[in-house]
């Protein structure tokens, strides 16, 4: 295989095993050439990295302000061209999928499927008047299902740059990338998805997102290293169950948009702040949901945060960086309220992690739901002397392998070699 490691630390940080990474990619190298007996010389390599909510916990679906990450945690692909119109997708793990992309119609039996997704993204590209044509890749991926980190995202984003780079020469930024697989999950599989996650894993580095406008989202890289200021940034998944949950998740934008209608708006970012505080009793007379109201007060103080957050990041100032996280945690606790299901309230495994968590930091670092809530993840900021104490302590809680070190990783989607 040719080396890549030159490679690695601008996609796994500081925290990678140069051996652990030479053996995955030469795994997956042999494992190409075994499913479609191509030579390596023939063979390209691909990787999309998860991504981690850094700040903005649940404003995007109201076009409102995110700080996302990418991370160390990728999923990976060996590539290779075909002379025909097929793309045949082999995910570790998963049966094969293979899409006839002569055929980019919309199928209604495909919907929650990797084929649906595939087609959808060959007609975003014909679309926009970019070549498709045929390939075959495997896929192994190391992004952590179910835990917030878009493991579905980072491979619609990792679709879409093969077709980018194979027959377009990279001519799509990353953002558009992005908006190709929203279409795909939107349209064909049928998920209708914000944009933050597929942003986050095609873009690289953190970056704010200002949703505003939805067509045409403002990105505001900037370049940060948690590790310098001496923290590892953590995510501890507590192993809730999310089944069931679908309405708990729904209920969060539908009554933030309740709230928006009172003023004639479609969503909260259309909603003028101090009209909102000056027709407060009129507004909770006409909704009857306090909940609701609590929501709308979250969205409006989460978008001011991202603000102060971002302007902490750019003046090298952490400490207020992670006091606005402490501030996003409790919001999200007190006034968003996912932090737990209203349906299930004696699992409170997140509500247990962030009180565990703030016991263990007595005062330093900071922690903070991270992504969708009511069952998954939380997200923590551990002094780098303190973290294989955390893990240690967290695991033995909730399971060995539930605690996890980010890094932020440099590179967007790409292709490798």
């Amino acid at each position: 295989m040719k080396d890549i490691s030159n490679l690695y630390r601008d996609l796994y940080g500081d925290r990678y095993d140069k051996a652990d990474m030479d053996k995955r990619f030469e795994a997956l190298l042999k494992r190409h050439e075994e499913l479609f007996k191509m030579k390596e010389e023939d063979t390209m390599l691909f990787s999309t990295a998860g991504r981690t909510e850094l700040a903005g916990n649940h404003t995007d679906h109201n076009l409102g302000m995110v700080i996302a990450g990418t991370i160390n945690l990728d999923t990976i692909a060996a590539v290779s061209r075909r002379d025909d119109s097929k793309v045949i997708v082999n995910s570790e793990g998963f049966p094969e999928v293979v899409v006839d992309i002569n055929d980019l119609e919309v199928k209604e039996e495909e919907k929650n499927t990797t084929h649906a997704l595939l087609r959808g993204i060959a007609k975003a590209f014909k679309a926009r008047g970019l070549k498709i044509g045929g390939w075959q890749a495997n896929t192994t991926t190391r992004v952590l299902k179910g835990s917030g980190l878009s493991s579905s995202a980072a491979i619609e984003v990792l679709c879409a740059e093969i077709f980018n780079n194979l027959f377009n020469d990279d001519t799509l930024e990353p953002v558009e990338l992005a908006k190709i697989s929203q279409y795909a999950e939107n349209v064909y599989f049928g998920k209708p998805s914000g944009l933050m996650d597929q942003i986050g894993c095609a873009q690289g580095g953190v970056v704010g997102i200002d949703f505003a406008d939805k067509e045409n989202p403002v990105l505001t890289p900037i370049a940060v290293d948690f590790e310098k200021y001496g923290y590892d940034l953590v995510i501890v998944d507590t192993k809730g169950n999310h089944a069931d949950l679908t309405g708990e998740y729904a209920a969060v934008p539908q009554e933030m948009k309740q709230v928006a209608s009172f003023f004639g708006a479609s969503c909260l970012r259309e909603v003028d702040y101090e009209t909102f505080y000056e027709k407060l009793p009129e507004v909770r007379a006409a909704v009857g949901n306090d909940r609701a109201i609590l929501r709308a007060i979250h969205f409006f103080n989460e978008n001011f945060r991202v603000e102060d957050m971002l302007e902490c990041l750019k003046e090298d100032d952490i400490e207020g960086y992670l006091f606005y996280v402490t501030e996003s945690g409790n919001s999200s606790f007190k006034y968003l309220q996912n932090v737990y299901p209203a349906i299930d309230v004696k699992n409170q495994g997140l509500s247990l992690a962030l009180s565990l968590t703030e016991d263990f930091l007595e005062g330093e670092g900071a922690c903070r739901v991270h992504g969708g809530g009511f069952a998954g993840t939380i997200q923590a900021y551990i002094p780098k002397a303190l973290t294989d104490d955390y893990i240690e302590f967290m695991d033995s809680v909730f399971g060995e392998g539930a605690t996890t070190v980010l890094a932020i990783r440099k590179k967007p989607t790409c292709r490798l070699i």
